[in-house]
């Protein structure tokens, strides 16, 4: 005969997490056996969850260098040296944000297989409810027909058959046999605990991967975010901006870490249960059902008897039985007795009702089926679950590293901006190359020099002009080109005057000027030269 039990081996990377050391608050070795409820091992995973506070303290101990040694180096830096090239901080930049994002993909792929794993591990605790509760039903209805429907027309047949002794020692044998399928029926194992505690796990294990899920899709969203948001700040220069970064890379720091420290300790103690699941189930167990029981349906093993071969053939002969000694009575007995007639057929169709819903539990206490939900519980824990929160630990590594040098990244393009604004304020207005001081020094309201060539006069008060008078005094005159720019506004897209006496490349003329340059009278042009001629 051949094996009907569905194999279950461990995966390797259950074994290399089994094997991490475990060590109790004062750093004694804890045995790595699976035992939630002794304190010590609680204590073993809660110093593994501390790694991501490790984590997290190294990168503050980075950051805190990092920024001391950047302000030393910015405090040190010499006011006539160029404005440091940021082009290292763009490829740190682009290369973490492409770090977080190859991070992102595998936090997509770890949170749908750990979230495929509990689906599973669900479904079979489900399934398994509904057997046990399908085995409750049947033990409970069986036993109600048999006793109280039963009950009541075999009274009744002993008042009918009161003459006949023969007849009232065929009903004393039925209840003989009545008895023999309540006895067998209550001593089957009361699973009816069993079952409520799965649907209690079952439950209660939807409700934490649903919050679990959705709170891990939110991280992997928000550090998209803030790759996006990362480029669009470092693009606009933006310091509002960049604060927002920084306070979502501190909190997406901090989750990352402490994801990676809970996810380490989950994956260790799920390996610890997934190495030896049956030595744990048969402990959790053994207070209401035996151990040769939950044997039978962990291991399904074709060596291992049928706990409930026994009784199950017992309460089915004892149906049979039954049934011979009413198709007797019904032929013997009705001709003499024709009332007897319905409390027989009454027994009958109980009896035959009684012997279907044997049938049923004889298939429902099989271990093939609550063997298989087993096993898919365990292939959906240790296979995808563990898988799944490996990826999702590596994420969380990732991530952490990589947020911590994006920190950095923003840290140093704060200070770019800091040392471009002081270049900027650094910049003097009086100088007259500075385009924005030669747009501030012209002043209509306080200027009262006249235009030489002014846009709205006619060509006959142009003609009218003379140059201003020599002055008398040694005082230099401002320079030309500045009085000019004075005269004229200073527009940046033509030249207002020509560089009169300096040997200059032609200027570049606006049609109005070149217009009233060439109406210039001959008395003009004598004495201010050839100069505005083209």
């Amino acid at each position: 005969m051949a094996s009907v039990r569905l194999d279950y081996v461990a995966p390797w990377w259950t074994y290399w997490l089994h094997n991490f050391p475990h060590f109790n608050f004062i750093f004694e070795p804890v045995d790595n056996t699976f035992k939630p409820e002794e304190a010590s091992y609680q204590q073993s995973l809660i110093l593994l969850a501390g790694v991501g506070a490790v984590g997290l303290g190294l990168s503050l101990l980075v950051l805190a260098v990092y920024l001391t040694l950047l302000c030393c180096w910015h405090r040190d830096i010499d006011e006539d040296t160029k404005r440091p090239n940021n082009c290292c901080v763009t490829w740190a930049a682009i290369i973490t944000g492409l770090i977080i994002c190859s991070a992102v993909g595998v936090g997509f792929y770890g949170n749908s297989e750990t979230n495929d794993g509990v689906y599973q591990l669900t479904y079979s605790l489900y399934n398994a409810n509904h057997t046990l509760g399908g085995i409750n039903n049947l033990v409970a209805a069986s036993v109600g027909n048999v006793e109280s429907g039963l009950q009541l027309h075999l009274e009744r047949l002993d008042e009918i058959f009161a003459a006949r002794s023969d007849y009232l020692q065929s009903l004393r044998f039925m209840r003989l046999m009545i008895n023999n399928v309540i006895r067998e029926l209550t001593t089957l194992p009361d699973i009816n605990k069993a079952s409520v505690d799965l649907a209690a796990i079952a439950d209660q294990t939807a409700f934490i991967e649903y919050y679990r899920w959705l709170a891990f899709l939110l991280l992997l969203i928000m550090d998209l975010v803030i790759c996006l948001a990362m480029c669009l700040g470092m693009a606009r220069q933006s310091r509002w901006l960049l604060i927002m970064i920084m306070f979502f890379v501190a909190l997406s720091l901090i989750l990352s870490w402490a994801s990676f420290g809970v996810g380490a300790a989950t994956a260790v103690g799920t390996s610890d249960f997934c190495v030896s699941p049956d030595k744990f189930i048969v402990n959790q167990t053994n207070d209401f059902i035996s151990a040769d029981v939950a044997h039978y349906y962990l291991f399904c093993s074709p060596n291992l008897p049928n706990p409930f071969q026994q009784s199950i053939t017992i309460c089915q002969r004892s149906l049979t039985t039954m049934q011979i000694q009413i198709q007797g009575l019904l032929q013997f007995s009705v001709p003499f007795f024709p009332m007897a007639e319905r409390d027989l057929l009454g027994i009958q169709r109980v009896l035959n009702t009684t012997e279907f819903s044997v049938h049923q539990l004889t298939a429902l206490l099989d271990c093939r089926g609550l063997h298989k939900d087993y096993v898919d519980a365990l292939m959906g824990v240790c296979y995808d679950g563990v898988e799944g929160l490996l990826y999702l630990s590596l994420f969380s590594l990732l991530a952490g590293c990589a947020l911590s040098a994006m920190l950095c990244a923003v840290f140093k393009v704060w200070t770019l901006m800091a040392s471009r604004d002081k270049e900027y304020d650094d910049i003097d207005e009086e100088d007259p190359f500075n385009p924005q001081a030669r747009r501030m020094s012209y002043n209509p309201r306080r200027s009262n020099i006249h235009s030489f060539c002014s846009y709205t006069s006619s060509l006959g008060s142009q003609a009218t002009l003379h140059p201003p008078p020599q002055s008398a005094s040694n005082v230099m005159p401002p320079p030309e080109y500045m009085n000019q720019n004075m005269l004229f506004g200073g527009s940046p897209r033509y030249e207002n005057v020509p560089l009169i006496g300096r040997g200059s490349p032609p200027p570049s003329y606006s049609p109005s000027m070149r217009t009233t340059y060439l109406s210039m009278t001959d008395a003009q042009i004598r004495h201010f030269g050839t100069d505005f001629q083209v």
